[in-house]
């Protein structure tokens, strides 16, 4: 099998926030002096992106994005309350991501960025720009980010199960060790052609001990609960898209969270969605579902090549 030489060299720092410290992950390319030149700002003024993930996720969605990016300085956090952000208290919501995120670009001496935010990052990293306007300098929308087609008037339990369905329910769940997870996920139909070692890497990265002896997924059942309620009836959403004054450009595919056609955008609610926000530039990507864009070589490969896309406009 060939093996690839490394385009980056990855270390995880912890950033402090409001209620505790964040894990954060940068990929620095390789060429560079490793973390020694970030004190003397060489690897700063590097072209720098910025990726969110998702609901129930953490910074490892994005290694087959990253090694697409030679050349380019990466910084992916765990978002408060998954992977190894779990432990930071006080709310969530994608204010409180947005402000976080702030802090990581401080902390890795990123001025301004192109963010890539995929599924619920595509919210936080809306609101980001708004909160944060001068640390951004285009946004990149992976299947999230414009607002769901979801019926007015549901309560919480409701709203949460209608969008993640099982992927929320799997946060109860308790399991013996990390193959018994991962044979879990081996039935998932997102994955049923795109299974992969950096996937099992993701997975096992997910469990933390719960105390009894088992394992369990790193993101408690309220976290995404609270998000998802701010993502779709609140108001940070709806506000910061009213005032979008960056490039912004979103990524959709024809499948979703369990590999079902339509996916999170089907057609009809896409078309008012982009009525609404012509400013929007838009692409629809066949042949993926709303993991695999992100985590499979070829999806991956979209991603990157348009977070390439998006670097040599902002730099020009």
């Amino acid at each position: 099998m060939t093996r690839h030489a490394p385009t980056h060299e990855y270390r995880e720092i912890d950033v402090p926030v409001r209620g505790g410290l964040l894990r954060a992950a940068v990929w620095e390319p390789v060429g560079g002096d490793g973390p020694a030149a970030l004190d003397r700002g060489v690897l700063a003024a590097s072209p720098t992106v910025l990726l969110v993930h998702g609901v129930t996720s953490s910074h490892l969605a994005w290694p087959f994005v990253v090694e697409r990016l030679p050349g380019v300085r990466v910084i992916a956090p765990d978002l408060r309350g998954r992977g190894r952000s779990n432990g930071v208290e006080g709310p969530s919501g994608m204010a409180a991501h947005a402000d976080d995120l702030a802090a990581v670009l401080d902390a890795s001496a990123a001025e301004r960025v192109v963010v890539v935010g995929h599924s619920m990052g595509g919210f936080a990293s809306v609101v980001l720009a708004d909160r944060h306007a001068a640390r951004v300098s285009r946004l990149l929308l992976v299947d999230g980010g414009l607002p769901l087609d979801v019926p007015a008037g549901l309560t919480t339990d409701e709203l949460v199960a209608g969008i993640l369905g099982p992927t929320a329910a799997r946060l109860s769940m308790r399991f013996a060790d990390v193959g018994e997870y991962l044979d879990f996920w081996r039935r998932h139909p997102a994955f049923a052609d795109a299974w992969t070692p950096e996937l099992e890497r993701y997975l096992a990265y997910d469990l933390v001990p719960d105390g009894t002896g088992a394992l369990r997924p790193a993101t408690s059942s309220a976290t995404p609960a609270d998000d998802t309620v701010d993502m779709n009836p609140g108001t940070a959403l709806p506000d910061a898209l009213a005032r979008l004054r960056h490039p912004t450009r979103l990524i959709t595919v024809p499948r979703g969270l369990q590999d079902e056609p339509p996916g999170l955008y089907a057609p009809e609610h896409l078309e008012r969605l982009l009525a609404a926000d012509p400013a929007v530039r838009h692409e629809r990507v066949e042949g993926f579902n709303h993991y695999t864009i992100v985590m499979s070589p070829g999806g991956a490969e979209v991603v990157a090549a348009a977070a390439r896309e998006e670097l040599a406009v902002a730099e020009v």
